[in-house]
């Protein structure tokens, strides 16, 4: 009895991006064990808090680095990927191709294992409709991320104009050193060094201090 052909051995890499620090990777951690599911031997697993607007991050560029022909790129969204304009994104995607490997992202339709297989025309436009789609989706991501961008500047905006945004939280401790060493008679300069401000800051702190009517 024939026996039937072994399945082709598939590797992946797995990318896991968030943007800040103030956000976590583990409702990523699920794509590993779907991977794994899927019938894929995970190769590696890049893990970074980055934008995607950024084309230099350090684990993407390893992953890169480390990939081989015939492997997969795997990510949550194509967004972890890149929110880069659609030119960079392009480069960045060209730059996996490059060395054989593909995209498998949910979201975007994967034409890949057909187009292999098909001939002429047929061929041609299933690697069309692939690039098409991928292209699509990359601008969407951009998209959404200066859209995004605009609503935060909107929302900063806004709230200066009901004098509601204070930008990032004073100092208080340092404020109070600064009055206190100006406050005993420290020139400008010692009270920055040994406050471990600016100049210009203990200018302005002082400053504001005098005029609420302390200080000499």
């Amino acid at each position: 009895m024939a026996r039937a052909p072994a399945e082709p051995f598939k590797v992946a890499r797995i990318y896991q991006r968030v943007s800040t620090d103030g956000q976590d990777l583990t409702r990523q951690a699920a794509i590993v064990q779907e991977a794994k599911a899927a019938g894929f031997y995970v190769a590696g697993v890049y893990r970074e808090k980055a934008s995607g607007a950024r084309a230099d991050r350090p684990e993407l560029l390893r992953m890169i680095e480390d990939l081989q022909s015939g492997e997969v790129v795997i990510a949550e969204k194509i967004d972890r990927i890149s929110r880069l304009p659609l030119v960079e994104a392009e480069r960045l995607v060209a730059s996996i191709r490059a060395k054989g490997a593909r995209l498998a992202v949910p979201g975007v339709v994967d034409f890949s294992e057909v187009a292999a297989e098909a001939k002429g025309v047929a061929k041609v436009v299933l690697e069309s409709m692939q690039d098409m789609l991928l292209r699509i989706a990359l601008q969407i991501a951009r998209d959404d991320y200066e859209d995004r961008r605009e609503r935060q500047r909107q929302g900063i905006e806004l709230a200066k104009a009901r004098d509601k945004y204070r930008g990032r939280p004073a100092d208080q401790a340092i404020h109070a050193r600064i009055v206190a060493l100006r406050g005993r008679g420290e020139t400008i300069a010692n009270t920055a060094r040994l406050a471990g401000a600016s100049v210009t800051t203990v200018k302005r702190v002082w400053a504001a201090h005098c005029a609420q009517g302390h200080g000499k």
